[in-house]
């Protein structure tokens, strides 16, 4: 709910004479409540506005205080200047200013918990406590000799509530110790004591049941009149037990019964219990001997890498249901037998992980026999892993599966950064530790599905498997994470180093080489490190059709460009289609100049892959803004008539966190107000990174400046965020632009789009329009603006420049 000040405005009577008035609307635009004063200024009586939506006093759309441009600046505590509509229909200015802004889900509900008086308490409550807790409440009057039940004990004998019975009777169900309970309830009777007994019980039906009695002394004064209490039905926790104690009994005899190494632990790594064979070979190899109790950190307290090899281990049972792993029990000097580790999650009847259990099985002997040949030829010898042959026969697979399955696979190249240094230090022994270890953590930490390998000295890749972008992405940055946490401790030395990675996406029309793909990858891991190491560098796969000279030629141009400020700028306007509006709106494109020998320019389709194939396009991104901000400034004239000005943005610059702070620097040195501009984002970007955009649009409308969503209509989620996502202006695709007269089905979309957007009050612009048919059904759907070459073809920037004037005093323009 919002407080606005409504006032109305005449520049020929002087500030604070205006005549005011409050208004309250909701958050969906309705009035609430409106003051006396309302008649006077708005022309509507104060109950005529209640209930009735706020664009009724409004002029357009544009007026509105919820929409964009206008709330950024009613939120700054500034006045805007609106049209509104007098009830007899003519129309005036006001000013709006905000004078509360409170959310409906701030006020918190009031609540308070009072004790309950038992003698108020409903009968039914009690009956209900004792079927669900099965338990009974009982009473002895001693003066009488009378006992009084309630039907939880009539129940937990099995009788008929209300049964004919003495406390005599009673006491045949119980199958031992019938003379302690009258000795207890004597002594209670006698000294005020209160008692505690379990016993078996035999039911009316003759099932046996366990069963514990309360009892305590009821005073009147201080003589003891009365004994009472409760009798308790335990035989559900004496059967769990009774299971547990034979569950327990299996598992002890089972683990006796196999040589492997059996052992079971909770979510904090405590040993629920561990067999023989566990506790021989553990005490061997680490020197302490575990047993049930036990915490296994504290018990590799001295052995640092061990205990992070363990941890990592564990948790990845807890996170799956059940996974394999083939190592030894410790990474150490001396030969040790190798195991295959089974690990199984434990679950209670809720879902929730309570642990994991571990099975180890000696492989040794059958890993001896297979390392002859075919074991050594596929597998790397210092780290177990895949080798460079293995790697490309796995890719080479990958790639003739993915002739038959629509997926996207990419596959990720790593090189350790600075790691010549480490055989300086510590030596190549050291160092093969170091990357046995490195891989077995690795090795955990992937998927199964995906595969692992070392390459060479220093370089690993990982193929990851029908997987969208961004999860490969996530994938990437949490093994360079994963590396960067990585310590390796040995005899007082200590390794650590991070890792540059280059993520390469293949989707469609890859080589069929995988080694080509692995050169692709191995270049953008080389532009990762040049950028600063420790990152990944991320691009699509280039077609086998690609020419690598023509490649390095269009990167010279772009780089030559970049490094001289020989950036091409040209514009494309944007037209009303629905109706008049004054200004120039226009989009911001960029071309890279030729050379002496091609002087044709690149067209962004030429020369976007490859600046981002090599982390270049923030910065044509950042060039192209600046140098047309710089320009803008230079024409003062262009000021009043410059509406809009939009400029795409790569998804680098969608993923940095730091571009509102270089436009915020932009702006602050430029003339032209913040609206103005508007960064376009790709409909694609945003349907990968939903979070990192709205971050991105947060930051941009603080700064003042609009955000359009570019390509809507080419997916299914583009409805959901053309309504949902923070932008202001809608761009549809042109895949639903392309045959719109014809097709009946993309006018529906394209009508859907824009009302969609209409209804959460942003703008539409309809692209690519390029014939007099498209034109006229765009005016048709009732869409803003329309972008294309029917309407305007792109031209050089340095041609927006006002037109020349002559008066007297001089020229002005041209």
């Amino acid at each position: 709910m919002k407080e606005f000040v409504i006032r109305r405005y005449r520049s020929d009577q002087p500030s604070g004479s205006e005549r005011s008035t409050l208004v309250r609307i909701d958050d969906e635009g309705k009035v609430l409540f409106a003051d006396r004063h309302a008649e006077s200024v708005l022309g509507y009586d104060a109950g005529e506005l209640e209930g009735c939506p706020a664009n009724q006093m409004l002029a357009s759309r544009q007026d509105d205080p919820f929409a964009p441009a206008n709330r950024h600046q009613l939120e700054r505590g500034q006045t805007v200047m609106v049209t509104c509509r007098h009830k007899d229909g003519f129309f005036y200015t006001a000013c709006l200013s905000l004078r509360l802004d409170v959310r409906d889900s701030d006020t918190a509900a009031n609540a308070s918990i009072h004790q309950q008086d038992s003698r108020h308490m409903d009968p039914r409550l009690l009956k209900q406590a004792e079927c669900n807790a099965a338990f009974g409440l009982w009473q002895l009057d001693a003066r009488s000799n009378e006992m009084t039940w309630t039907e939880g004990v009539f129940r937990l004998l099995e009788l008929r509530p209300d049964s004919d019975i003495t406390p005599e009777q009673a006491l045949f169900y119980c199958q031992t110790g019938q003379s302690r309970i009258r000795a207890l309830y004597r002594r209670c009777l006698r000294t005020g004591k209160p008692f505690t007994l379990e016993l078996t019980l035999l039911t009316a039906r003759q099932r046996s049941r366990r069963v514990r009695l309360y009892g305590r002394a009821l005073k009147d004064g201080q003589q003891v009149r009365r004994v009472g209490g409760s009798l308790v039905d335990l035989t559900r926790e004496m059967e769990q037990n009774q299971a547990r104690q034979h569950a327990e009994q299996i598992l002890e005899a089972t683990t006796l019964a196999t040589p492997d190494l059996v052992a079971a632990v909770d979510r904090e790594l405590n040993l629920l219990h561990c067999n023989a064979p566990f506790q021989l070979q553990f005490a061997s190899v680490f020197g302490v001997s575990p047993s049930a109790g036990d915490n296994l950190r504290q018990l590799l307290a001295e052995h640092p890498n061990e205990r992070r090899l363990i941890e990592r281990l564990w948790q990845r049972a807890f996170d799956r249901d059940t996974f394999v792993v083939e190592m030894p029990l410790a990474q150490q000097n001396r030969e040790l037998p190798v195991y295959e580790f089974h690990y199984q999650r434990l679950t209670n009847n809720q879902g929730e992980v309570t642990g994991a259990v571990q099975v180890a099985k000696d492989i040794s002997q059958r890993i001896q026999h297979s390392a002859s040949s075919d074991y050594r030829i596929r597998h790397d010898p210092v780290t177990g892993l895949m080798n460079r042959r293995a790697f490309t026969a796995r890719v080479l697979r990958t790639l003739e599966q993915k002739t038959h399955r629509d997926s996207c696979d990419s596959l990720l190249y790593l090189d350790l950064d600075g790691f010549d240094d480490f055989n300086d230090r510590a030596g190549s022994g050291t160092c093969d530790r170091y990357l046995r270890e490195l891989a077995g953590t690795l090795g955990i930490r992937v998927r199964q599905r995906d595969a692992l390998a070392r390459l060479s000295g220093d370089t690993f890749a990982l193929l990851i498997e029908n997987c969208p972008e961004p999860r490969a992405r996530k994938i990437a940055e949490d093994i360079l994470r994963l590396i960067g946490e990585f310590v390796f401790e040995w005899q007082g030395q200590t390794l650590q180093t991070t890792a540059s990675g280059g993520l390469l996406v293949m989707e469609t029309d890859v080589p069929s080489d995988p080694e080509q793909l692995l050169n692709q990858a191995a270049n953008l891991c080389h532009t990762a490190k040049t950028s600063g190491r420790n990152r990944v560098h991320t691009a699509r796969a280039l077609s086998c059709q690609a020419d690598d000279t023509t490649a390095n030629q269009q990167l010279d141009l772009i780089r030559r460009a970049l490094e001289d400020n020989n950036l091409t700028l040209v514009y494309q306007a944007l037209r009303p289609v629905t109706s008049v509006t004054w200004g120039d709106h226009i989009e911001i494109l960029c071309r890279i100049p030729g050379d002496d020998e091609d002087p044709e320019p690149l067209q962004p389709e030429q020369f976007l892959p490859i600046a981002e194939r090599f982390d270049l396009a923030k910065r044509l991104d950042r060039r192209v803004i600046s140098e047309t901000l710089a320009w803008l400034s230079s024409q003062p004239l262009l000021e009043p008539r410059i509406k809009y000005c939009g400029f795409n943005l790569s998804l680098t610059s969608v993923l940095d966190d730091t571009f509102p702070d270089f436009m915020e620097t932009q702006l602050r040195q430029s003339p032209f107000p913040a609206h103005c501009f508007c960064l376009e984002i790709r409909e694609a970007h945003a349907t990968q990174y939903p979070e990192e955009v709205t971050v991105l649009c947060d930051a941009l409308h603080r700064l003042g400046c609009r955000v359009a969503l570019d390509g809507a209509g080419a997916s299914v989620e583009s409805y959901s965020l053309a309504a949902n996502l923070p932008v202001d202006i809608i761009k549809l695709d042109r895949r639903i632009m392309e045959n719109l007269d014809e097709d009946p089905v993309q006018q529906v979309m394209a009508e859907a789009l824009h009302r969609i957007a209409e209804v959460a009050g942003k703008q539409t612009v309809a692209t690519f329009i390029e014939n007099d048919d498209t034109l006229r059904k765009v005016r048709t759907l009732g869409i803003h603006y329309g972008q294309g070459f029917r309407l305007a073809r792109p031209q050089p920037l340095t041609e927006l420049t006002p037109a020349a004037v002559d008066l007297t005093t001089g020229r002005i323009g041209g």
